[in-house]
């Protein structure tokens, strides 16, 4: 099992950037393909993107392509999302999700708490 902590949501204006980071427990982190994914209020939570086990790979939601980036550093046990040109219809809380498939929620085990990201206009 794998636990898995988000940090550096918050409140920027439109056109602002964040960088959340997920934080995992495990050496074996790098065994995992990793996922971003946000819930708006009254929405359902939907995929962000994804990065298979080797960084080699990622995958985004349209909404979000030329925008945000998935990273990760297997040394530091460590997965990131920088976003960059946010919009308000990017509030949401933001999870990061291991253990998945690409963009299919119900795949992945693993989930962290969530990091509340809110965009102002």
């Amino acid at each position: 099992q794998v636990q898995l902590v988000e940090s550096g949501g918050g409140l920027v204006q439109a056109g602002g950037s964040l960088r959340l980071t997920c934080a995992a427990s495990r050496r074996t982190f790098s065994d995992y393909n990793m996922g971003w994914f946000r819930q708006a209020p009254g929405k359902e939570r939907e995929f962000v993107g994804s990065i298979s086990w080797t960084g080699e790979s990622t995958s985004y939601t349209d909404s979000v392509k030329g925008r945000f980036t998935i990273s990760r550093d297997n040394a530091k046990n460590t997965l990131y999302l920088q976003m960059n040109s946010l919009k308000p219809e990017d509030t949401a809380v933001y999870y990061c999700a291991a253990g998945g498939r690409g963009r299919f929620i119900r795949t992945y085990p693993y989930w962290g708490q969530g990091t509340q990201v809110t965009v102002s206009s």
